[in-house]
């Protein structure tokens, strides 16, 4: 991935020497916000839910696949998660102490270069994800992470990566305005059968959500 990309050889090579590679089964917590960094996590296998708590209310906040890391900004300023983090699936994480990453950071200047650049990355992300929710619909934001998710399959069908009711959490709606949506895209080339979520009219689906987002599907 980009961020070990440029770094030198010996630098990674101290780094993954003090790493290790470890698989979690679904459903396994893996940080707590709050809680201080220990380590900074790179998704090899699996997807992992983050998500932050109010009140006993979970509300996920992004759905992480291969190869994405989580929490790196937790880890360069040595500061407490904003965050939780789960397994969805089985799962298998690259696990780099927190203070071999601080060090390596300032040290190989290649490898900070990479930290900026994922950080740079995840702040596009947040800014693209704020203004779907300003600027599109709940049918609109859900007809782009359909068609996202199908793009990450690489097929027409795939397999809801959680509940729907925590899927309608993460973008912006409640389970009731999920169902509405999910029936409004039918007409917009999109069939879903309990968990199994097919695109069936993949040009009907971009032509509807492309005049919102202005931007590349």
């Amino acid at each position: 991935m980009p961020l070990f990309s440029e770094m030198s050889e010996q630098s990674f090579a101290e780094m993954m020497d003090r790493s290790m590679l470890q698989r979690f089964p679904a459903r396994a917590d893996i940080i707590r916000e709050g809680e201080m960094p220990d380590f900074l996590y790179v998704v090899v296998e699996g997807t992992i839910d983050l998500f932050a708590t109010r009140d006993g209310v979970e509300s996920t906040i992004d759905i992480l696949y291969p190869v994405s890391s989580f929490i790196l900004a937790a880890v360069v300023r040595d500061e407490p998660y904003l965050k939780s983090a789960r397994t969805l699936a089985p799962s298998q994480l690259l696990m780099v102490p927190s203070q071999v990453v601080r060090d390596t950071f300032t040290r190989d200047a290649a490898f900070a270069r990479g930290i900026v650049g994922e950080l740079a990355a995840r702040y596009r992300s947040v800014t693209r994800v704020l203004k779907n929710d300003r600027m599109l619909s709940s049918t609109e934001r859900l007809a782009s992470w359909v068609l996202s998710s199908a793009r990450r399959a690489g097929r027409d069908s795939f397999e809801l990566p959680l509940e729907k009711r925590k899927l309608a959490s993460y973008l912006g709606m409640t389970p009731e305005s999920y169902s509405r949506g999910m029936t409004a895209l039918e007409q917009h080339g999109v069939s879903s059968h309990g968990a199994t979520i097919t695109v069936t009219d993949a040009a009907r689906l971009k032509e509807f959500v492309r005049p919102a987002m202005n931007e590349d599907i």
